[in-house]
């Protein structure tokens, strides 16, 4: 059996301590004698629809803009090999599975949004705008207009 706590942590302080340390003396009652292991993870949410929006804009600047003459889904195929790839062992053999950003949450989507936008810079010598790079909006909203066209 699992017993689950939420915990938040604002400006460095555990907020409603007492809550806290009464769930978890309520939980400790509840089960049987044994040794245990409490665990602490941060809770992420899955990569949202936005991010997916903002992947493909990419994904569409990078077909409409490269002389490589591929698609959006060749350079999505790409990264996602590039960077979304793992080594397992089922029943004794390696592989390599390559997996889609589905799977990500909002940290790991950015991680590998960064990724691909250093790479970009570095293979084809294109400086992609960040959609929270408020700093000139416009250039945001002219980056999307021409490109959101042919998602």
């Amino acid at each position: 059996m699992t017993k689950t706590i939420n915990i938040t942590k604002e400006g460095g302080a555990v907020l409603y301590r007492d809550y806290i340390h009464e769930s978890l003396d309520n939980a400790l009652k509840t089960v049987a004698n044994g040794k245990y292991t409490l665990s602490i993870k941060k809770d992420v949410k899955p990569r949202s629809l936005r991010q997916n929006k903002w992947l493909w804009l990419i994904m569409t600047c990078l077909e409409k803009s490269s002389e490589t003459g591929s698609d959006r889904w060749d350079f999505h195929d790409h990264y996602c090999t590039k960077f979304l790839r793992r080594r397992i062992e089922v029943n004794g053999k390696e592989e390599t599975v390559i997996f889609g950003t589905s799977k990500l949450n909002t940290v790991a989507f950015n991680e590998f949004m960064t990724k691909i936008y250093a790479d970009v810079a570095t293979e084809y010598g294109i400086i992609l705008p960040h959609p929270e790079d408020l700093e000139d909006a416009r250039r945001w909203e002219a980056f999307k207009n021409e490109y959101e066209k042919y998602i």
